[in-house]
């Protein structure tokens, strides 16, 4: 299953666990559409659907281009590749009505091709004809797909632009003008990067910030011609030109900070007609900020330290930890399904953590002297301070309290996100990406506090944790399904969305005879992901970032 930026986390496999090969970025243009509009030609938009579980999603549309049967759309799609999967795509062309939306009617559809991720990234450019419904051809029409992926050392920049005393195009009023950039590739070929907003009226205008990733932009790599056209939008679809003018990106970036960056916009058919001609107008770049792009290792090697708590889960439900059938009985021969999850998963956390101490909490049980229930014991009975010394330390503490504690209930989940996002919160003021927080909870089935631990959800994805749910036994785990966000967005009681999708859950059963590697590596896959969304939103970069070598950022164990 593919997920694009703003859509679901993957469902690992137990055999295969999903590496994110890359992102890829996706174009679109059409050709020789069929013109719907009796006065007008076709407002086409392009949806993009990906196949999640058999079904068709919608992931993400286009812009609507006006009276146009052969578009170029700016909208630029972001894809995640999995290279051990087939990722099926289908792109779908409507004539757009304004407010009525997009896809209501049959008549309005121009037609639909469908591929995969993998066609598309080997081919780098792949052109199919559309089709109708029931496979009937939609005349001449084509659909152009033009893939490229995005390096890891890729960052993006934002840029300002404005123009100044622009040509005239109108008649009864000013021109209508909108900036088109475009990067010339290796073969002199034009690829469009990005399609400004129409400023009515003004031959001075001022265009609104955009966003374009480097990679987007020049390939990254400074040098690349770059071609700027500004034109006087027409309703019709017949925009005239106002003129161009050629620049790269390294010339642009003159424009940091207090300076700003000119060019003559040139109309080259006026410079031979005319003898004093000068220019069409000038466009000035405003301003251009650079925003790099961590990854993962960025964070680890900058000194990020990931601290493991891990939460057991002591209701009754277990069984009896002396009968053999209890999920917590003691084998002398062989660890249970608790201790295996813990190791797993531990061991790879311990990597990351230069103290190998872990916090280790127990739920769910009535805990000595007074034998009071508790959701947030510390399982080696040392309230002042719960971790244990690596992850054989958690194994011993776990061992020699289990006689010592009566399995009672219920599963209440809520107070241990609670008490581990507290932690998180004071580590989040220090506004510096050194330490993250892992909660692996361990349990055998039903949360009693459902509501609550949604809402403790929510709260904890603002802060640097992400939570690891392990489902032990053979129990109904549908709730712990819904806490998982990838069927749709977790919401809190009150329906606020989460911020980020923090949670992780696993059934162990689905790894029984699986090699300890294959768990953990499921139940890590989104970590990585995790930490650099957390990081990137609040901005935070490396907290001393290692010196820069062209291939630094290449890589990151997803």
């Amino acid at each position: 299953r593919a997920t694009a930026t703003m859509g679901e986390a993957p469902e690992p496999s137990p055999q295969a666990p999903l590496a994110v090969l890359s992102k890829v970025e996706l174009r679109v243009s059409c050709k020789h559409l069929l013109d719907r509009d009796t006065l007008n030609k076709s407002d086409p938009c392009v949806l993009l659907l990906m196949q999640s579980q058999g079904q068709w999603m919608e992931v993400d549309r286009s812009e609507v281009i006006k009276s146009n049967l052969n578009p170029v759309f700016a909208k630029i799609f972001t894809v995640d590749y999995y290279f051990e999967e087939v990722q099926k795509l289908r792109f779908e062309v409507y004539d757009s009505h304004g407010h009525a939306g997009v896809g209501t009617h049959d008549d309005d559809f121009l037609g639909g091709m469908e591929c995969t991720v993998g066609q598309i990234v080997a081919q780098k450019r792949v052109t199919k004809p559309l089709f109708l419904k029931y496979g009937k051809f939609a005349g001449k029409s084509t659909i152009t797909v033009i893939s490229e992926e995005i390096s890891g050392n890729n960052g993006y920049v934002e840029l300002t632009f404005r123009a100044k005393k622009l040509d005239d195009k109108d008649l009864f009023s000013k021109s209508d003008p909108f900036l088109e950039i475009y990067r010339i590739d290796d073969d002199r070929s034009e690829q469009l990067v990005y399609r400004t907003e129409v400023v009515k009226n003004n031959l001075s205008p001022i265009w609104e910030p955009f966003k374009v990733s480097l990679n987007s932009l020049c390939s990254c790599e400074e040098k690349r011609k770059l071609r700027c056209v500004v034109w006087d939008y027409d309703s019709r679809g017949k925009h005239d030109f106002i003129g161009e003018f050629f620049t790269t990106f390294e010339e642009m970036q003159k424009a940091m900070g207090e300076n700003k960056v000119q060019w003559d916009c040139m109309n080259p058919k006026y410079k031979i007609k005319k003898r004093n001609y000068k220019n069409s107008g000038v466009v000035v770049l405003l301003d251009l900020k650079i925003h790099r792009v961590y990854s993962f290792l960025d964070y680890i090697m900058g000194g990020c330290q990931i601290h493991f708590t891990v939460a057991i889960d002591f209701t009754a439900s277990n069984g009896d930890p002396r009968n053999s059938c209890s999920l917590h009985y003691i084998n002398p021969y062989q660890p249970n399904e608790y201790l295996k999850a813990l190791v797993a998963v531990g061991e790879i956390c311990q990597d990351y953590d230069s103290d190998k101490k872990f916090s280790a909490l127990g739920f769910g049980a009535r805990i000595p002297p007074k034998y009071e229930v508790s959701h947030d014991f510390a399982i080696n009975f040392n309230p002042d301070n719960d971790e244990c010394e690596g992850i054989q330390g958690v194994v011993e503490s776990y061992q020699s309290c289990l006689p010592k504690i009566q399995l009672y209930g219920p599963t209440n989940v809520a107070p241990i996100i609670s008490k581990v996002a507290r932690v998180a919160a004071d580590e989040e003021r220090t506004k510096e990406a050194s330490q993250y927080f892992i909660l692996l909870i361990l349990t055998d089935g039903v949360v009693t506090d459902m509501a609550d631990t949604r809402e403790a959800i929510v709260r904890a994805s603002y802060l640097p944790m992400s939570i690891i749910i392990v489902g032990v036994g053979n129990a109904d785990f549908t709730d712990m399904q819904i806490l998982d966000g990838d069927d749709g967005i977790l919401r809190s009681p009150k329906g606020e969305p989460v911020l980020r999708d923090i949670v992780q859950f696993v059934p162990f059963r689905e790894f029984k005879n699986a090699s300890p590697t294959a768990l953990a590596k499921c139940v890590l896959a989104e970590v990585p992901k995790q930490v650099v969304e957390y990081y990137s939103y609040k901005a935070f970069p490396p907290r001393c970032p290692q010196p820069e070598t062209p291939d630094s950022n290449l890589s990151s164990p997803q």
